[in-house]
């Protein structure tokens, strides 16, 4: 029997050992900001199988000055006290290097139209539901399980491969995925378990950004509101030449990747919401000020400082054209994400890698995809010169009620990243 095929049916034969380590991690109540819980697990099974873990706290010290440096919302509310990242070295040969993993934290659960209990997995035949059992738990659990195969079966690696188990990508990645690279945990390659159903790649993220935008406006009585000046309804008028930008950026530009696996985002690959707003506190007073808080999201193609420009030029025609914007301007701050996009070259060795094992498992052909979503990936690719490709399970109803995904597509991610890590890193024996 070949090293393959035995690779095969020893990761096959773990299949309950990953559907148990899954529900571990979705116990493991890891909110951005509070992602101990999920770490605790990812520490211990690495303890049990004999790795020994590098557990620390990100210092924002020590990366602020990095051109891929903001601050987090979530650092900005909790800090990084109790916020570990993990990372574990297995030593291989003198060949290349290579990280896999992904991250442990999780969107938290506002929506009550769940119809099973978010922090429990619960499997109803292939499918297995659960808070973050797809983004992307499931795939730290698959990762794992390719490590533990690996070192059942025997084989020894002919380069390092670095495992990673990060936090707060969900809210921008700074310190986890930047963390661990400013650590010293800079690979040739890296393999990231994100859900996007195996065998597709995804090869490309979003830029993503947060701006806030302050409407002044003029206080007084409602029943002297002729004399005040609503804030309101100037920031009304802010709001719809927004919604006019984003609907010429949505005629004007394209991304095919984004779309080749969900064909409802075809003229939809960019996206500017205003997500809150903020104004008065009395029925009977004008208020003085507004504020609105908005994202933009974009695919490879525009650079941050050109989506900025778009944004503020809008504001500031808007300002132009009205008596009290003129002489009180509205004020535009950027905050929390402020992500570039990036691509990843399809030619790369760790994407046609991938890409060959993900279709040799799955028996299926797989597509290039990404560029709507800000992905970690984008720090290895754009600020060390390192290809990232993500192979990952099924997901389904990401960030919503009853997310879910497959015990056969995590099995198959889990195969797909073995195979891949020993064709990427070869063999010393």
């Amino acid at each position: 029997m070949s090293r393959s095929t035995e690779l095969s049916q020893v990761l096959r034969s773990k299949k309950e050992e990953l559907v148990t380590l899954t529900e571990e991690l979705v116990k493991a109540k890891s909110v951005t900001g509070h992602e101990q819980p999920a770490q605790d697990v990812v520490i211990d099974r690495l303890k049990a199988t004999g790795l020994e873990p590098d557990v620390w706290e990100p210092d924002p010290k020590n990366l602020q000055d990095h051109e891929a440096f903001f601050e987090t919302s979530s650092y900005e509310k909790y800090g990084y006290d109790g916020r570990p990242n993990v990372a574990t070295y297995l030593e291989g040969g003198d060949g290349p290097t290579l990280t896999v993993g992904g991250h442990v934290d999780v969107v938290d659960v506002t929506d009550s139209e769940w119809e099973y209990e978010p922090w429990e997995l619960r499997q109803e035949g292939d499918k297995l539901y659960g808070r973050g059992v797809a983004d992307m738990k499931g795939g730290i659990a698959a990762v794992l399980i390719a490590i533990e195969a690996l070192q059942e079966v025997g084989i020894e690696l002919g380069g390092d491969l670095i495992f990673q188990s990060v936090i707060e990508e969900e809210d921008g990645g700074v310190g986890g995925t930047l963390s661990a690279l400013e650590r010293g945990y800079v690979p040739d390659a890296a393999i990231i378990a994100e859900p996007f159903n195996v065998p597709n790649l995804c090869v490309a993220s979003a830029g993503v950004m947060y701006f806030r935008v302050t409407v002044p406006g003029k206080s007084i009585h409602a029943a002297w509101g002729h004399e005040g000046v609503n804030a309101i309804g100037k920031a009304t008028k802010i709001y719809e030449a927004l919604e006019e930008l984003d609907a010429e950026r949505k005629m004007r530009i394209d991304y095919p990747p984004a779309y080749r696996a969900d064909s409802s985002l075809e003229g939809n690959v960019t996206n500017l919401n205003i997500g809150t707003i903020g104004a008065g506190d009395w029925p009977s007073t004008v208020p003085s000020e507004a504020v609105l808080e908005g994202r933009i999201g974009w695919p490879p193609g525009e650079s941050r400082a050109e989506v900025r420009d778009q944004i503020e030029s809008v504001i500031q025609s808007v300002a132009a054209e009205d008596e009290w914007l003129i002489e009180h301007p509205p004020e535009l701050d950027w905050f929390g994400w402020q992500a570039e996009p990036h691509e990843t070259d399809t030619d790369a060795e760790i994407v046609q890698v991938a890409r060959t094992n993900a279709e040799e498992v799955t028996g299926e052909t797989g597509m290039f995809v990404g560029g709507n979503a800000g992905l970690d990936e984008r720090f290895f690719e754009l600020y060390y010169d390192v290809p990232a490709v993500s192979i990952g399970p099924e997901g389904h109803n990401l960030h919503g009620a009853d997310e879910h995904t497959t015990v056969s597509s995590l099995l198959e991610t889990s195969e797909t990243i073995a195979h891949s890590i020993v064709d990427y890193l070869g063999t010393a024996n």
